[in-house]
């Protein structure tokens, strides 16, 4: 128990037979149940984690690999079903600091938040051991994940070390969240769309003997094609649906003309007159979604709040 509160924790796991036994056994006291899910594995992470005797660790196995973000839900499905309030994962690669959880609990506790995620990204000290290739990608999905997800102020999107409640995990739809990485992305647009409270929590990254699985050229590209699904999807069932709000409205106006121009542009190709009007219709799409994007982020106030480490 936490503060009175059940609290459990999710660990993904694929092929991480040399890590996963370090993140069981320094897993705090206060943590009721872990479920560790092997998304299918080839090595020997179910047998290590099968040493490992007491009720609170619970394996489940997938037949097959589904990805990191099926792997979670399969543990948030899990923790739903035993009631667990607070549900938190830690990946099993050891790249998250148990020590640290009580910074993401205390604020869903305290009801200052549904949903808490590591940052890793708003002060330099925090970057420590974090490679220019991979803090140049952070950087780039950070700033599309603001856009697609409405959440102006966010930092780190791509930080999987987080804590959600019961009740905020209650309301969402858990089949339709991506499977793959990417899936925290996903879930902040989900997030958004509920009106729910988001945190970020400056916890330092923490890198050791793991390997990263991600080749980071392929998943910026896949990542940056979901965010502007979910972009349009955010728009259509926030601001047009089922209520029309004003947002929503100069948001369309400024995505069809862009759309509208670049069309016009092709069609320049056969009448070179309208080369002119087609770029005026973009740059007008242009400045009206930019103005879109201020409204936007006005009606989200001052969601999320940044917690620094020494508060």
């Amino acid at each position: 128990m936490y503060r009175d509160k059940a609290m459990g924790v999710v660990v993904p796991a694929y092929n991480e037979e040399l890590l996963i036994d370090k993140v069981i056994e320094t897993m705090p006291d206060y943590v009721d149940k872990v479920y560790v899910v092997d998304d299918c594995s080839t090595d020997n992470t179910s047998q290590v984690v099968q040493h490992f005797n007491g009720s609170r660790i619970q394996l489940t196995r997938h037949k097959e690999n589904s990805g990191v973000g099926a792997a979670i839900i399969t543990g948030y499905k899990q923790a739903l079903q035993d009631g667990i309030d607070l549900i938190a994962v830690m990946a099993g690669d050891n790249q998250m600091d148990p020590d640290e959880l009580p910074k993401l609990l205390d604020p869903v506790v305290d009801g200052r938040a549904d949903y808490t995620k590591g940052d890793r990204l708003s002060r330099h000290e925090l970057k420590r051991g974090m490679s220019k290739w991979r803090r140049f990608g952070n950087f780039l999905l950070t700033q599309l994940t603001r856009i697609s997800s409405g959440y102006w102020a966010l930092q780190d999107p791509q930080n999987g070390y987080a804590v959600i409640s019961k009740e905020a995990l209650a309301k969402l739809d858990l089949s339709k969240i991506y499977p793959q990485y990417g899936y925290c992305n996903d879930l902040l647009v989900r997030l958004n769309v509920l009106g729910l409270r988001v945190v970020d929590i400056a916890i330092p990254a923490r890198y050791g003997d793991e390997k990263s699985k991600i080749i980071y050229g392929k998943y910026i590209r896949k990542v940056s094609l979901l965010l502007l699904n979910n972009f349009i999807w955010r728009i259509i069932n926030k601001y047009l649906f089922p209520q029309l709000k004003i947002v929503g409205l100069s948001y369309t106006v400024g995505l069809s003309m862009l759309l509208v121009g670049i069309l016009v542009l092709f069609a320049s190709g056969v009448m070179k007159s309208l080369f002119a009007i087609g770029g005026y219709i973009i740059f007008s799409g242009i400045v009206m979604t930019i103005f879109s994007m201020f409204v936007d982020a006005y009606e989200q106030g001052k969601k999320p709040f940044r917690l620094r480490l020494d508060k």
